[in-house]
């Protein structure tokens, strides 16, 4: 008896007991590819690189695990103190899981999207995303990199109004 009693309580601890943390929401600082020849791989995104009320999206952002860090379009301007602008990290994601992909577990999470994350499309849908990539490779290639879903965890858009 003792034996099931005792895997039991491991089945238990196992699979209920386990919640993994993901950084999706968390604040982190937005990059861009450098000039080639610098000898760096990124340069900071500054006020003058985004554009009020436009999404923008950073890959290779050291402070996110997937390396991707977002600034959706409602999200209000926040800068550093170095003047880099401050986003939230995302993810890929596939629209329709049926478990969200996009659900925010950090409790420090950007406020400006812990009631707003989902799984969107960022930039362009799936068909120019695609036409970019057929038609000009070398720029889909030094924008996207090896990415080939438009499907981004990022805030909502806000309705008018809010």
């Amino acid at each position: 008896m003792s034996s099931r009693l005792a895997l039991l309580v491991s089945a238990v601890l196992l699979f209920g007991g386990c919640k993994v943390n993901s950084d999706i929401g968390k604040r982190c600082l937005l990059v861009k590819k450098a000039p080639e020849g610098s000898g760096r791989e990124s340069d900071p995104v500054l006020a003058t690189d985004v554009s009020e009320g436009q999404d923008f999206i950073s890959f290779g952002s050291l402070d996110c695990e997937d390396l991707v860090c977002v600034k959706d379009a409602d999200m209000p301007l926040e800068m550093a103190d170095n003047g880099q602008v401050v986003g939230y990290c995302s993810t890929a994601c596939v629209q329709g899981e049926l478990v969200d992909p996009c659900t925010i577990t950090d409790p420090d999470a950007h406020p400006a999207v812990k009631d707003r994350m989902s799984c969107r499309a960022l930039l362009l849908d799936q068909k120019a995303l695609d036409d970019l990539r057929q038609n000009d490779p070398a720029t889909y290639q030094a924008t996207f990199g090896d990415n080939n879903s438009p499907y981004f965890c990022a805030g909502n858009p806000l309705e008018e109004g809010t």
